[in-house]
């Protein structure tokens, strides 16, 4: 029987707007396709071994929990979730999770905070948030609705590309009408919500690509969506006519 273990990095302090929904939705739909699965929480002073991970998960925080794991996430941490994203293992990053993967935070103070750097964005942050339900489009056409609450602001470098462009709302920084990032197969988004229960296809996508990476074979059977579809459209139809 094929196996996904999901990773969950800090979940007890990045889980703003019910970020935790995203691995309940992920462990949902893979049983449902009849394979197995198994989720680890990764806490602050807890090893991460990435080799183990098929999916890992990084939820939102404000600027305080950043700061605070910054110490925890530099050295074996940080390695490890280098050679996770190098290794094409699937990353879902929400908000603060997402920023955390940067560069660095520069604070509206001018206060650098730098971080990891495993992709190559970084982020500025201003006095005003930028805060709503807003939806996005990805490059295959898929339409993604959220929430974001976010101040800083973040820029996108060459390697790598947009997870979409804005349909309503702010995105990455308000400016560009680009939302999120990719980079192999890390995604990142400012969308809480949280995003996964309400976009059943993005799920799907990433369960997809990670047993593409675990097993060669990204062969899911499909799975009655019909409410999930209805209130997905209900939203996208009301967002592009409001």
């Amino acid at each position: 029987m094929r196996k996904l273990n999901i990773y969950h990095i800090y979940p007890d302090l990045l889980n703003l707007y019910g970020d935790r929904g995203n691995i309940l939705c992920l462990k949902q739909r893979i049983e449902r396709r009849g394979i197995e699965t198994e989720v680890f929480e990764v806490k602050m002073g807890e090893k991460f071994d990435s080799d183990n991970a098929d999916i890992i998960f990084i939820g939102g925080g404000q600027d305080f929990e950043q700061d605070v794991l910054l110490k925890d996430l530099k050295g074996d941490k940080e390695k490890a979730l280098i050679n996770a994203i190098e290794s094409e293992k699937v990353l879902l990053a929400i908000c603060g999770g997402y920023q955390m993967l940067g560069k660095y935070y520069k604070t509206h103070d001018g206060i650098q905070m730098d971080f990891v750097g495993a992709l190559d964005f970084y982020t500025i942050g201003e006095k005003e948030r930028m805060i709503g339900n807003y939806a996005f489009k990805t490059d295959e056409g898929t339409e993604i609705v959220g929430f974001e609450n976010h101040s800083g602001k973040t820029y996108l470098g060459n390697n790598v590309k947009p997870l979409g462009t804005v349909i309503k709302g702010f995105g990455n920084n308000g400016e560009d009408k680009t939302e999120g990032a990719i980079y192999k197969n890390s995604f990142c988004t400012y969308s809480h919500g949280p995003v996964l229960p309400k976009n059943s296809e993005f799920a799907d996508l990433l369960i997809k690509k990670a047993l593409k990476n675990k097993y060669d074979d990204d062969e899911i059977i499909s799975i009655n969506d019909e409410f999930e579809t209805k209130a997905h459209k209900s939203v996208i139809n009301m967002y592009i006519n409001s």
